[in-house]
């Protein structure tokens, strides 16, 4: 399997290349906008923690800029520019534009999967907006970023990774020196000195380049339904459902803090339907009844619909809400290199 796989994963490196080359000697032109845009974005399919550093700078640049968000929408309905309203349809929108606007209900969050046009779409309709948060662009050549931040999972590190289908990685690797600051998510919080040396080393990245470690904090489980209990204490029975790209960290943190007596994981982005939920409704039955379904911000969007959701998940359906946390004083000089690199002529 992996020699076969490692065929394609060939042809892909191979136009990869090319299309990089077209950019990189200016044969295909960049868009660059008037305003700062920065970048978040990664070379793996899925689950390096984007959503959670797009709310992170959301809330840090919103400070000192208004502050906007440009996303492609992934898996979303339509097509073309879109603006995602506080009653979006994750359908019309995508489910992480949608989490991001329901958060952020006062900051402009779009959906376009062409990144230039949806970026002057944004300076021509909110001419207030003078910042941009590129959601999941850095392999979108067309747009030229002030900033390009690169995230990478530390418990999937792309230097044992490879091209898919053979593995993950969705571009080369070589592409991680357009990146100004390079953010290790994921990390332990008790990771070591010399675990952070050897994961900077083996990312062979250039002076000119930086790098952040940061830590997933999940926060206490909060009711999706009103008629929900309370807080879930820990030691609590408890089951997982998920459709994200790396369920496994979340999955360990409520095995550690809950009694976890069952897990339903789907692919990425996943559409539940309503046969999917009565099954887990049945296989529930046959748990202890005190156990609670924990999932995620992003599953949560898309299981608000009391029609769809059947009456005793509704019961039992918490969400869990995750944050970004540094590691050592690395929040200080990230958000130094940030401006920086923000304000910087070249």
């Amino acid at each position: 399997m992996g020699f076969l796989s490692a065929i394609p994963a060939g042809l892909y490196a191979f136009a990869l290349r090319i299309r990089h080359l077209l950019y990189d000697s200016r044969i295909i032109k960049r868009y660059r906008s008037d305003i700062p845009v920065v970048c978040v974005g990664n070379i793996t399919v899925g689950g390096t923690g984007k959503t959670p550093v797009t709310e992170y700078l959301i809330e840090k640049l919103g400070r000192d800029y208004t502050v906007a968000v440009l996303s492609r929408g992934y898996g979303r309905r339509t097509k073309g520019y879109l603006e995602v309203g506080a009653n979006a349809s994750f359908l019309d929108v995508g489910d992480e534009p949608k989490l991001i606007k329901r958060n952020h209900p006062s900051t402009v969050v779009a959906v376009c999967e062409k990144r230039a046009e949806g970026i002057a779409r944004i300076r021509s309709e909110h001419p207030e907006v003078n910042l941009i948060l590129l959601d999941d662009g850095f392999q979108h050549r067309r747009v030229e970023p002030k900033v390009n931040i690169v995230l990478m999972d530390y418990t999937r590190p792309i230097w044992e990774d490879h091209l898919l289908p053979w593995g993950n990685l969705r571009d080369l690797p070589s592409q991680m020196h357009r990146a100004n600051i390079v953010m290790v998510t994921k990390t332990p919080p008790d990771i070591t000195p010399i675990d952070r040396r050897i994961a900077v080393k083996s990312l062979k990245l250039f002076p000119y380049q930086s790098v952040v470690f940061t830590s997933m904090v999940q926060g206490v489980p909060v009711p999706l339904f009103p008629d929900a209990e309370g807080l879930v204490k820990p030691g609590r029975n408890a089951a997982l459902l998920a459709g994200i790209g790396n369920p496994r960290p979340l999955a360990a943190y409520l095995a550690e803090r809950y009694d976890l007596k069952a897990e339903w994981l789907f692919r990425d982005h996943y559409v539940y339907k309503v046969r999917d939920l009565r099954r887990i409704a049945d296989e529930l039955a046959s748990l202890p009844e005190d156990t609670v379904i924990v999932t995620t911000g992003k599953d949560a969007v898309k299981l608000c619909n009391r029609k769809k959701v059947p009456a005793e998940l509704q019961r039992r359906l918490y969400r869990i809400p995750v944050g970004v946390a540094f590691t050592d004083d690395d929040e200080k000089r990230f958000l130094r290199l940030l401006s920086e690199n923000i304000v910087s002529r070249e």
